[in-house]
């Protein structure tokens, strides 16, 4: 970032002609579900089509980076967007899954050069995952879109 980029407001988002691919957990679906409807509904303002969209479910948060990996090894898709939500309980059983189903988002991004927002909710408890929900849902909407912009403007 340049000092002149410093505070600057990003440019409007359009997602026109974008095709964005969702990846959703069924674990938890009904906070899951909360965000790929906002993340569905934000990116249809923002211009993405409804055929350009590709949503599909898997069972768990540790199941979304290969769906993802298949999805960016089609290279039929200019972002991708991963939605879960793990809540901690009594065991290390939410660190692995957290930490595991991150690192994994991000080794798909890296390895396939495609931009992935990654909306898995990492939480103490429902309550949270609730009050996140939509709005997480919401920007990572705007973050593939945003990302899918600068990745053509970059190559």
């Amino acid at each position: 970032m340049q000092a002149s980029d410093k505070g600057a407001a990003p440019a409007p988002l359009n997602g026109q002609d974008l095709r964005i691919g969702i990846v959703q957990a069924r674990f938890n679906a009904d906070i899951t579900g909360r965000l790929a409807d906002a993340c569905l509904a934000e990116l249809r303002l923002l211009g993405v089509s409804e055929q350009h969209i590709r949503h599909v479910t898997v069972p768990g948060a540790l199941e979304i980076a290969i769906a993802l990996n298949a999805m960016a090894d089609s290279e039929d898709y200019d972002a991708l967007v991963a939605l879960g939500c793990i809540i901690r309980g009594e065991t290390y059983h939410f660190e692995l899954v957290a930490n595991e189903s991150g690192a994994a988002v991000t080794r798909v991004a890296l390895d396939n050069q495609i931009p992935i927002a990654n909306a898995i909710l990492t939480v103490e408890n429902e309550e949270q995952a609730w009050a996140r929900a939509e709005e997480k849902g919401r920007d990572a909407a705007r973050v593939a879109v945003e990302m899918a912009n600068l990745m053509e403007e970059l190559q």
